[in-house]
């Protein structure tokens, strides 16, 4: 009797264990995000994950109810994934409860409804802002700066929102992939008239990559188009410029092809 009563707690606890391959974000993802210019860049179909909300919201439930505890127990790679998938799934939401009329996510307020400050949905425990996850816990805790390839904050400057979510199992090669993809697209990064003009995001948050000069020469092959750029990158001799961020919302009805 007490091998039955240990094999159906068992049973239960891995019956109710968390998705690591977060195949209900994947379904949403898959059929709602539009890849742009060769799958550098996407917009996600608002209208269409609207549609299904229940969903999304079904997703989102299941990150809520991840305890800190069994949290601790994962991969390095299975928490970053959970992390990161949960700020751009919430994002999501966020821009749902106002959607469609909405232009940017900063409609909320900068100051009073800040969309990044507001501790709208529970993550481990505890009620949460997107801020927090990303600078408290993401930044600090992970240092990685191939994070920000991954965070999307539903606007049109912010590197894509991926086509599918991130796995522990394939996280290394998908951030690579972003920064490939980000660093590749010649609307966010891109050398014009012998100087380096790139996103904010490296601005912003400079001290997570560390000497940007350095940084950029060492993938001066992504940011130029050819050789005589590329050299002109690599030893760090391109004028470094800081291109205005575009915070309208990413939505494919809005877009057009590039």
């Amino acid at each position: 009797m007490k091998f039955l009563l240990v094999f159906f707690i068992a049973f239960a606890a891995q019956a109710q264990a968390f998705d690591h391959a977060h195949a209900a974000w994947d379904a949403l993802l898959k059929k709602h995000v539009v890849l742009l210019d060769g799958g550098k860049a996407s917009r996600l179909q608002y209208g269409g994950v609207a549609a299904e909300r229940a969903a999304l919201k079904s997703y989102l439930d299941a990150l809520s109810k991840v305890a800190e505890a069994e949290f601790g127990r994962w991969t390095r790679e299975q928490q970053m994934a959970f992390l990161i998938n949960a700020y751009n799934a919430f994002t999501v939401e966020k821009i749902l409860t106002r959607y469609p009329d909405i232009r940017s996510i900063w409609d909320f307020g900068k100051f009073f409804g800040n969309p990044f400050r507001d501790r709208f949905f529970t993550l481990l425990g505890a009620r949460r802002s997107l801020d927090e996850v990303e600078h408290e816990i993401l930044r600090k805790q992970y240092a990685d700066p191939r994070i920000h390839y991954a965070l999307n904050c539903a606007s049109a400057g912010c590197p894509m929102l991926r086509e599918e979510p991130y796995a522990g199992a394939r996280l290394e090669r998908q951030l690579d992939q972003q920064a490939w993809r980000f660093l590749s697209d010649r609307t966010r990064n891109r050398v014009r008239g012998g100087r380096l003009e790139v996103s904010k995001i490296f601005d912003w948050f400079r001290e997570d990559f560390g000497p940007l000069e350095d940084y950029f020469a060492r993938h001066a092959a992504l940011l130029a188009d050819d050789s005589a750029q590329e050299q002109l990158v690599a030893r760090q001799q391109a004028p470094l410029r800081f291109l205005d961020y575009d915070w309208s919302l990413n939505d494919s009805r809005s877009s057009s092809p590039r």
